[in-house]
C-alpha cells in the first residue's frame, strides 16, 4: 500500500475538522457523534481514528484551531500601524465577529459544560485565556503611556473584554434572538470610546437609548 504523503494527511485531517464544525453548527457538540462527522466528511470511522483518538480529542483540536485563529487576529493587529486604543477596538470588534459564528457558538457553549467535568479541557481553556489576557493587557498599558485611555486596571479591563465575547456566545446559544450582532458591535465600540481619554467631547454627554437590542 503506497504511503500517504504528509500533505494529503494534513488535508484529510483538516477535512474532518471542517466537517466537525459543520456538524456542531447544526446540532451542537454533545449531540454530534463520530459517525455524524464521518458521514459529513465522507470517510470511514477507521479513517477518523487514524487522526483522532476520541471525540474528546476532536474537541480539543477544535479548541486549538479556534485559539490559533484568534492568535492570528492578534498577530495581524500587532503588525498594523495603528494607535493602541484603535488596536483594542479592532480586537474587540474582531472577537465579536468571531464569536458570532454559529458553529463556534455551539462548540463554546458545550465547552463551558465540558470544563465542569473534564480537567484536560479546563486546563487547555485556561492556558488560552491567560495568553490572550496578557496580550490585551500589553495593548491597554501602551494606551496609558500615550494618554489614549483613562487609567483603569489593565488586567481587569482585559478580562472584561474577553468575558464579553464568551458571555455573548453563551447568550446566543441560549437564545439566538436575544440580540443582534451588528448592535453588539456598536455597543462594544461605544464602550471602548467611553474609556478614550482623547475624546473629551464625548464625556459628560447624555446618550439616549434607542429602541434596539
Amino acid at each position: 500500500m503506497p504511503k500517504i504523503s504528509d500533505e494529503v494527511r494534513s488535508e484529510r485531517r483538516q477535512g474532518l475538522i471542517e466537517a466537525a464544525w459543520r456538524c456542531a453548527s447544526r446540532q451542537g457538540y454533545h449531540a454530534m457523534t463520530v459517525d455524524d462527522v464521518c458521514i459529513e466528511a465522507g470517510v470511514s470511522k477507521g479513517a477518523f481514528y487514524g487522526y483522532f483518538d476520541s471525540k474528546q480529542h476532536l474537541l480539543l483540536t477544535l479548541l486549538e484551531e479556534d485559539a490559533i485563529e484568534v492568535d492570528d487576529i492578534i498577530a495581524d493587529l500587532a503588525e498594523r500601524q495603528m494607535e493602541p486604543v484603535e488596536r483594542l477596538r479592532a480586537f474587540a470588534q474582531a472577537m465579536v465577529e468571531h464569536a458570532s459564528d454559529p458553529a463556534r457558538i455551539q462548540v463554546r457553549a458545550d465547552l463551558w459544560s465540558a470544563m465542569l467535568t473534564d480537567p484536560q479541557v479546563r486546563e487547555r481553556f485556561v492556558d488560552t485565556v491567560r495568553r490572550r489576557r496578557s496580550l490585551l493587557r500589553e495593548s491597554i498599558e501602551s494606551s496609558f503611556d500615550v494618554g489614549q485611555l483613562h487609567e483603569v486596571p489593565p488586567r481587569a479591563l482585559a478580562s472584561c473584554l474577553l468575558a464579553v465575547a464568551d458571555g455573548l456566545t453563551l447568550h446566543a446559544a441560549l437564545d439566538p434572538s436575544a440580540f443582534r450582532w451588528a448592535n453588539v458591535r456598536r455597543a462594544i465600540d461605544r464602550m471602548l470610546t467611553s474609556f478614550d481619554g482623547d475624546r473629551a467631547g464625548d464625556h459628560g454627554r447624555t446618550v439616549r437609548p434607542r429602541a434596539i437590542r
